[in-house]
């Protein structure tokens, strides 16, 4: 059956088609049975019940036809909301919403200027502006603005500065824990058939540490305990045998690497280490973050480990690969937010 353009019926008729193949795909109709069903094509079946998904019953209702009710936008209203969209989210607004979708930049605009617009067409205007539906980053609430610019300007400067007078090595340090659910990546498969990929319904982990340079070099230790001083200990202590200059050592401000103990030991090692600290709640300052999620990508997701031992072999094969490879590792301080550590 040919699918029949929806744009020529009514706007009551194309709301009681697109809840009725709604209700079906709900029922638990394949979507592409659906659109032969309904004489329309699996594309504008998809994006029916996507909208359903988003915004429930209201969004399948029928969109008020002609010109948008208070005018249209002016250049510099446009270019206002626009600037506000990059600048603002809503919940800073007093708006209803977490996220900028189409939905509450409409709202935005009509309580702005008085000027209501369908979601279609505000989803017209974001494109035009340039604006496109992505996955927002995370960042902590209580980062402190102030504290990151001091370290980019002053901190950080000072501690390379240091460095160099004392010939040490500048090592940046982080440790993360591995799990054998993570998922990442994604795998083909058969439009509205998600594929399953067999794994253990085992749930393993192991943890490890980590330091690079931007020199390229990179050393690591793999365990199975939890993160505590005794570990971190254990990989200080390596970290000054196996390397015959004094070590700068850039952190995060887990409380192990604050534990009394730890800085006891430094205290008594301080003509071989010391350690220094990032601001608070700022990992993206860390190159070796890159690391963490070059493992996580290559070592876990892409190879699926069937018990810890084989995952645990997998990170360890990884990462000694990856200390063959310097210019890898060089590579992950290119990235803009560790770029003034390369």
């Amino acid at each position: 059956m040919k699918p029949q353009d929806a744009g020529t019926l009514s706007p009551s008729a194309k709301e009681a088609l697109r809840k009725r193949t709604v209700e079906a795909v709900k029922r638990g109709v394949k979507q592409k049975k659906a659109a032969e069903m309904f004489g329309v094509s699996v594309k504008v079946v998809n994006n029916w019940v996507k909208t359903y998904r988003e915004y429930g019953d209201k969004g399948l209702d029928a969109q008020k036809q002609g010109r948008p009710k208070g005018g249209s936008l002016k250049p510099w209203q446009a270019a206002q909301i626009a600037w506000t969209i990059k600048d603002k989210q809503p919940d800073q607004l007093n708006l209803p919403f977490h996220l900028w979708t189409r939905e509450s930049v409409a709202v935005l605009i009509e309580a702005r200027f008085g000027i209501h617009y369908s979601i279609v067409h505000v989803g017209r205007l974001l494109k035009r502006w340039g604006y496109t539906p992505q996955k927002p980053l995370r960042r902590a609430y209580e980062k402190d603005p102030v504290a990151v610019q001091k370290w980019l300007d002053k901190t950080y400067p000072e501690i390379r500065k240091q460095a160099q007078k004392e010939d040490a090595l500048l090592y940046w340090g982080d440790e993360m824990g591995i799990r054998s659910d993570h998922a990442t990546g994604r795998t083909y498969g058969k439009r509205g058939q998600t594929p399953v990929v067999p794994g253990s319904g085992r749930r393993f982990s192991c943890n490890m540490i980590s330091t690079i340079t931007n020199r390229g070099h990179l050393m690591f230790m793999v365990f199975d305990q939890s993160f505590n001083t005794s570990v971190f200990l254990d990989f200080l202590r390596r970290m000054i045998k196996q390397n015959e200059r004094k070590v700068f050592l850039i952190l995060d401000n887990h409380k192990v690497h604050h534990a009394k103990k730890v800085a006891r030991w430094v205290e008594k090692h301080q003509k071989e280490i010391r350690l220094f600290f990032l601001p608070s709640y700022s990992p993206e300052l860390n190159p070796d973050e890159r690391l963490n999620c070059d493992v996580k990508l290559n070592a876990v997701g892409r190879k699926r480990a069937k018990n810890a031992t084989e995952m645990k072999d997998n990170v360890r094969s990884y990462l000694k690969k990856r200390q063959c490879q310097p210019d890898v590792v060089q590579n992950y301080f290119l990235d803009r937010s560790v770029r003034y550590a390369a």
